[in-house]
């Protein structure tokens, strides 16, 4: 008898191989064909927010089913630290959970034990799984699968949380730090200036304890290509790179204004 597999959670893979995971954010879209189109366009996962989007549990469910198809991994924010907001994503077809503000050794444990099955954490077994194709599998082997290919994220959005990074970043079963700039900034009295000494000095405290601990640094919030270029020099992995809405605005803007351009004075 074949040996079971789960469906490779792709983000996690390009992480592993020390390459760049580029996220597309998902807040507008509401069907299934989001995930095709993210990975023609080349991206790796989908940033699928619970936290600010008003997406709900059915549609999230949806569009993470169809990404494990297309082979660009669902990789959900969720909206707090309760632990069946992961779980009922996670059992419903996400390879991966976001979690904002994460501000404390202490919480890092408390969702990434919610992420986990036993041995390892606290999730509890919710039955057949998307992302093992709903085979049949044994309950330890379908555990021992899905701890092996579940992104658990944390969001670090607070000077506290930058400056307890290295407890963070050393807490089991956490794998990634993605520093939420916006509101990082926004914490700091700084808010939107993305160039300030202080953003820098957050960005090079954060990728030292992801280093130092082997987790990958994540970032959220700065789109530019000067922004985007910096920082992933200095080491960044996981990128959230742009969303549905932000690349449909700028794209239908300079359509629109193209179109423009073309009428008769």
């Amino acid at each position: 008898m074949a040996a079971m597999t789960a469906i490779p959670n792709h983000a996690l893979r390009q992480l592993r191989a020390g390459k760049l995971a580029i996220g597309l954010g998902v807040n507008q879209a509401r069907t299934v064909g989001i995930a095709t189109l993210a990975k023609t366009a080349g991206f790796d996962w989908l940033f699928i927010d619970g936290e600010h989007g008003s997406l709900d549990g059915d549609t999230i469910a949806q569009i993470s089913t169809a990404a494990l198809a297309a082979g660009v991994s669902p990789i959900v924010r969720v909206a707090g630290f309760e632990h069946w907001h992961a779980s009922r994503m996670l059992d419903n077809g996400a390879q991966g959970i976001v979690f904002p503000h994460v501000d404390s050794k202490e919480e890092a444990e408390r969702v990434a034990s919610a992420c986990r099955y036993p041995p390892v954490g606290k999730r509890s077994m919710g039955g057949a799984l998307a992302q093992l194709g709903y085979a049949s599998t044994p309950v330890a082997e379908a555990a021992r699968l899905m701890n092996e290919e579940t992104l658990v994220v944390v969001m670090i959005e607070s000077p506290g949380a930058v400056n307890k990074a290295d407890d963070i970043a050393a807490t089991k079963g956490v794998d990634a730090l993605l520093i939420g700039t916006n509101d990082l900034c926004f914490e700091m009295g700084i808010p939107g200036q993305f160039n300030d000494p202080r953003v820098k000095e957050a960005y090079t405290k954060v990728i030292a304890a992801c280093r130092k601990h082997g987790k990958f640094p994540g970032m959220g919030g700065m789109y530019t290509p000067e922004l985007l270029e910096r920082h992933i020099a200095m080491g960044v992995q996981l990128i959230l790179s742009g969303s549905d809405f932000s690349l449909l605005m700028q794209a239908a803007t300079a359509r629109a204004s193209l179109v423009r351009g073309f009428e008769k004075k």
